[in-house]
């Protein structure tokens, strides 16, 4: 057994915590709670928490904790999925009260999904687990789909005695809902997992080989989950240092979800049930396993392949590997949709493909694609979607279900009654963290088509099997901001028609990706664009060398030039500002790297200085 120590200098002192905790919930910056993207100028990526927590340990020291102070701290994670300030203070308290390093302490929105993540790393080493409670299980974590259909198996142990737990080759995990009886941890815990009712769960790690740990688990909670939200964690963090019982509000959390659920039926034209998700990789882990759940039941034995863009989103692209690197049976197949692929063309050939192996095919894409915003043509994608195909036996090929990502443009009507998906088996997904929540949670949604029924039950028991359901805060929220959201994107739409009429008159030998004036009419607009610079150079290498100089230029000077609105940053359909980034070192991050787009993306929201922005966008053409 291995016993981190404390990465800080000396254990502080309890109360000298607790009181400069306090001090900092206090003086914090709104945007810790307010934000779910942070600037990626003072980011780096291999110091994440890290290096957040190194300085605010330095402010600790002097006893500082002024807002000022704490607003200029490095960023912690540039996205809150992954973590954010909160989520490491938290960590950082529970990290000392046990004398444990910060790093080994990793803290969820969900009770179920780090019990998974430990699985999943387990499985794939063929370590053994056991998993010991008393009753502290959340009703949901059902053992025969997780050893069934994610593959998991494990040993449950429920016990009020641990001191008496036999000898076990292998990992023991420990869950706990009484976090505050202890401040060590067990004899032979390998993982403690304590339980805050209502506001999601915090994870300490005591096993030997903590750094493969640490960063298969991180990575769990990076794509198939949320770290403890901002308001779960000042709530959690108080109760801490006041030594007092947790009261989450869930006053309103009924009131909030029907509001939200008839407006999310209202902008998609559907009947059915919405699905909401603590985010948008929640939603669309709840859909995969969901619907690989379906076909290992209706189509036993038979391959299940998930087709995929390989330069689409990098959550997207990232989570569905690791599905089909854990789940058997399964697989990736590339889908090319964007810069010069035609979606339609790539779906007929993929499912002509998929007949020839009698396999069931479940096909992810953007509309529009990301990053070069590109539309398909809908009439021949519903053709290449419904087409009657033969596998070599001459039975009838498995009708593909469609799993829509349509956050850039939330407002079509994709899958009603009557509309133009609505022969295919559709189920579209949104990120709230976008135009719904407008940047100001993670939330996320999935509506159904009038064939998904069946379906949808079965994404629903995964979504709430992981635990990963919308929190009451997030919810409240949505209930506040969707009801604006299609006059938001309204606005947006039109900053960026005319931010990219104008770089097209100032800027002509540029290469601009945005929806042409005829899809517009037909409700696509997405208030997000690419830019191809123009580049010189006497050799490609030179030319991309130069090119991605200008970008970073380009950004840079927006930023310096506009702080209060520009930033450094991946987000889309926040209520202000404009968000600039390079979707290779961002969102395609984990995709392959001759998919990568190393292009600027840029997204407007609906309140900004316009004119300001064309005017330093002007200077920069000067520059240049």
């Amino acid at each position: 057994m291995y016993l981190a120590t404390i990465s800080n200098v000396v254990r502080m002192e309890d109360k000298q915590l607790s009181d400069y905790i306090g001090k900092v919930l206090e003086n914090m910056p709104s945007d810790w709670l307010s934000l779910t993207t942070h600037r990626l100028d003072i980011y780096h990526e291999h110091l994440a928490k890290v290096e957040f927590l190194e300085h605010l340990a330095k402010l600790y020291q002097s006893r500082d904790a002024s807002t000022k102070s704490l607003a200029a701290l490095p960023t912690a994670y540039d996205y809150i999925r992954l973590g954010h300030p909160l989520s490491c203070v938290l960590e950082w308290q529970i990290a000392n009260q046990y004398n444990v390093a910060a790093s080994h302490v990793i803290s969820f929105s969900s009770h179920t999904t780090p019990i998974l993540a430990i699985l999943r790393k387990n499985t794939l080493d063929k370590t053994n687990t056991r998993i010991v409670h008393s009753n502290s299980l959340a009703s949901t974590f059902d053992q025969e789909i997780i050893s069934t259909i994610y593959g998991y198996q494990f040993e449950l142990i429920n016990t009020e005695d641990i001191s008496s737990l036999p000898t076990f080759e292998g990992t023991t995990i420990y869950v706990t809902n009484q976090p505050s009886s202890s401040d060590t941890l067990a004899k032979d815990i390998d993982f403690q997992l304590n339980i805050y009712p209502s506001l999601g769960s915090v994870l300490l790690v005591n096993v030997a080989q903590s750094a493969e740990y640490i960063s298969a688990i991180q990575h769990v909670r990076r794509r198939e989950s949320i770290a403890m939200t901002p308001a779960n964690c000042q709530l959690a963090l108080n109760a801490i240092i006041e030594k007092t019982n947790i009261e989450p509000n869930h006053q309103n959390r009924e009131e909030a979800k029907s509001s939200v659920l008839k407006v999310i039926k209202e902008v998609s034209n559907t009947t059915s049930k919405p699905l909401l998700a603590s985010s948008g990789l929640s939603i669309q882990y709840a859909i995969l396993m969901g619907l690989i759940h379906h076909a290992k039941e209706n189509h036993k034995g038979k391959a299940i392949k998930i087709i995929v863009p390989p330069n689409c989103y990098g959550g997207t692209n990232d989570q569905a590997r690791r599905v089909a690197a854990s789940v058997e049976n399964v697989e990736v197949v590339d889908l090319p949709v964007d810069g010069g692929n035609d979606m339609a063309k790539s779906i007929e050939l993929v499912l002509s493909q998929m007949a020839t192996l009698d396999a069931v095919p479940l096909i992810i894409a953007e509309i529009p694609t990301n990053p070069r915003v590109e539309v398909p043509d809908l009439s021949q994608l519903n053709d290449a979607l419904t087409k009657d195909r033969k596998t070599p036996s001459n039975i009838d090929a498995i009708k593909p279900v469609f799993i829509l990502d349509q956050t850039f443009c939330p407002n079509i009507h994709f899958v009603g009654e009557g509309e133009m998906l609505a022969a295919v088996k559709t189920i579209s997904f949104s990120s709230g963290s976008k135009f719904p929540s407008g940047g100001l949670c993670t939330a996320g949604y999935c509506v159904g088509n009038a064939n998904t029924e069946e379906l949808m039950e079965k994404i629903e028991e995964h979504l709430k099997l992981c635990d990963n359901e919308a929190t009451s805060h997030q919810l409240s929220i949505l209930a506040e901001q969707l009801p604006s959201m299609l006059d938001r994107i309204q606005a947006a739409y039109h900053n960026t028609r005319e931010f990219v009429d104008f770089i097209q008159k100032t800027l002509p030998e540029a290469k601009i990706n945005f929806v042409s004036e005829t899809l517009a009419e037909q409700g696509f607009t997405p208030s997000v664009f690419s830019l191809d610079l123009p580049t010189k150079g006497n050799t490609d290498a030179e030319r991309e060398t130069y090119k991605r100089a200008l970008n970073l230029k380009l950004i840079n000077r927006m930023i310096k030039e506009i702080p209060h609105e520009s930033k450094f940053c991946v987000s889309y359909g926040q209520l202000k500002g404009c968000y600039w980034t390079v979707p290779a070192t961002s969102t395609q991050g984990t995709t392959k790297e001759g998919d990568k787009d190393y292009i600027v993306r840029a997204s407007l929201s609906p309140k900004l200085d316009l004119e300001l922005h064309k005017k330093v966008f002007a200077d920069f053409v000067k520059s240049i």
